[in-house]
């Protein structure tokens, strides 16, 4: 068990996005909104910017039992406090909080979009702010540094199951009343709740990675408040969860090959090696000798796997991670222990594992589990066992799964959808699934492969789609190219 969720591609689109937000001006000077819900100071810890404004909203746990108990939504708001539109963002996930990404997006919007709309974002039920589940301290399961993912044998693969069993029992001893309602269902009825409480007629709507998830849930369960919806990196809709990190496996080892292949061109900067095959060996002795000796006693193979996964999410991050090896090969680990500590964070995601373990059906015999992940080993093999452990909870999850919303089984308003060629977190054949589900959407594919495009990738051809449609509420009339977004240099 892994602290740092990869499965499902958005759990680093929040990062991500404040990365590429800094530095951004704002487009227009922050204002408390004048109606809707109560708006003031958000709460502690929330790690709301300058500029936010925070709003608590009652909704049901249970939707079956709309009368019964009540749970708490955290709101963020930022904008210019009168402007025509309300644009509710979801920064992916699932699980991932959103109260910071309201001013983020907003201040990144271009002027005239910004002047049109307000931009409100939530911590989702279970999230956060949001009535939080909790799986108490997960920390103390996992030893530093972690077993290699691949197990070197029978033990191993024993207590890493060992770890997710009690995982799954930790989260059902401090939130089994709240486990079985986490769902992406429910968090798409709480968004109508949302929309009905800024006094809108249709949610105008961007989501981001398992956001667009959300977002299609919620136009095929609300198709006539639906109003202008933009799905960015999009996941599959005719896939489980459990058949998705499978495939994201294999994407994630061809992005890799992508991030060697760069490496390799500035070789007289990182020396791993002038040829993709070269740097990936020096990659791979790079874990052996982790495996033998952990950095610092506390980064081994699993934590530079760790390292490389998220790295796949954007290649804003490939000098870093380039440097941060070759450093470790001339014996300077202070770069990497850097980056290892920045991204642990001292245990599971309790709303990322209980939205992904109810809404979709996982199996239960471990050995379906083994034979399906070594499968996947022999075409990825860097990330064939990572996500296996990240999810392996679900084996043993206690809150039954539910029938999840058929996205495409009603007519829906025709959202725009974004995606990159080469995203690894949700592949381009997930998002050609879902335009086939959703008629008459248009895609709009750049290339490159980093996760989370509109505002937040420097692809100004994108960024001009997505401005268009908000603005006008009108669909490029066919789908569309665009080039990408320049590479990064060292």
């Amino acid at each position: 068990m892994r602290p740092k969720r990869i499965v499902g591609g958005a759990a680093a689109v929040a990062g991500a996005l404040s990365l590429l937000a800094v530095g951004m001006p704002a487009t227009a000077q922050a204002a408390a909104p004048a109606a809707g819900p109560r708006w003031g100071t958000c709460p502690a810890g929330t790690d709301a910017p300058r500029g936010t404004y925070c709003s608590t909203l009652k909704v049901p746990l249970d939707y079956k039992k709309p009368d019964g108990r009540q749970i708490k939504l955290t709101l963020s708001i930022a904008g210019t406090g009168n402007a025509p539109r309300t644009l509710v963002v979801n920064p992916g996930g699932p699980g991932e909080s959103g109260i910071g990404v309201a001013k983020l997006v907003w201040s990144s919007l271009p002027q005239k979009v910004a002047e049109k709309y307000n931009v409100v974002s939530f911590d989702p039920r279970g999230v956060g702010a949001s009535t939080p589940v909790s799986c108490g301290d997960t920390s103390k399961l996992t030893p530093h540094p972690a077993l290699p993912y691949t197990p070197r044998d029978a033990g191993e693969e024993k207590k890493r199951l060992t770890v997710a069993r009690k995982v799954a029992e930790q989260c059902q001893r401090h939130s089994g009343d709240l486990l079985p309602h986490m769902t992406t269902e429910n968090a798409a009825r709480d968004m109508d709740r949302v929309r009905a409480a800024l006094g809108k007629s249709k949610l105008d709507y961007l989501g981001y990675s398992y956001g667009t998830r959300l977002g299609a849930t919620y136009a095929t369960l609300f198709p006539k408040r639906t109003g202008r919806m933009v799905l960015d990196s999009v996941v599959d809709p005719t896939a489980s969860s459990y058949a998705s990190q499978f495939r994201q496996n294999t994407a994630l080892q061809h992005r890799a090959g992508q991030f060697f292949a760069w490496t390799a061109r500035h070789d007289r900067t990182y020396h791993l090696g002038t040829t993709r095959a070269k740097v990936a060996t020096a990659w791979e002795a790079a874990r052996k000798k982790l495996d033998a000796r952990p950095a610092g006693g506390r980064a081994g193979s699993a934590e530079l796997d760790d390292l490389l996964a998220s790295g796949m999410y954007t290649d804003l991050t490939w000098g870093e991670l380039a440097r941060a090896v070759s450093d470790y090969r001339r014996g300077d680990t202070g770069a990497l222990l850097a980056a290892t500590d920045q991204l642990a964070d001292g245990g599971v995601n309790p709303a990322m594992l209980a939205y992904s373990c109810v809404d979709d059906p996982w199996p239960r015999d471990w050995k379906t589990w083994r034979t399906d992940t070594r499968a996947s080993a022999r075409k990825a093999p860097l990330f064939g066992w990572l996500n296996t452990w990240y999810s392996a909870p679900c084996a043993f999850w206690k809150a039954k799964p539910v029938t999840p919303v058929k996205i495409g089984s009603v007519r829906v308003p025709p959202p725009l959808l974004l995606q990159a060629k080469d995203d690894a977190a949700t592949p381009l054949a997930g998002a050609r699934r879902m335009q086939a589900a959703l008629k008459g959407s248009r895609l709009v594919v750049a290339g490159g492969g980093n996760h989370g495009q509109f505002l937040f990738d420097a692809n100004s051809c994108v960024d001009k789609h997505g401005s268009r449609y908000l603005l006008t509420g009108k669909l490029p009339t066919r789908d569309s190219t665009c080039p990408a977004s320049p590479a990064p240099t060292p």
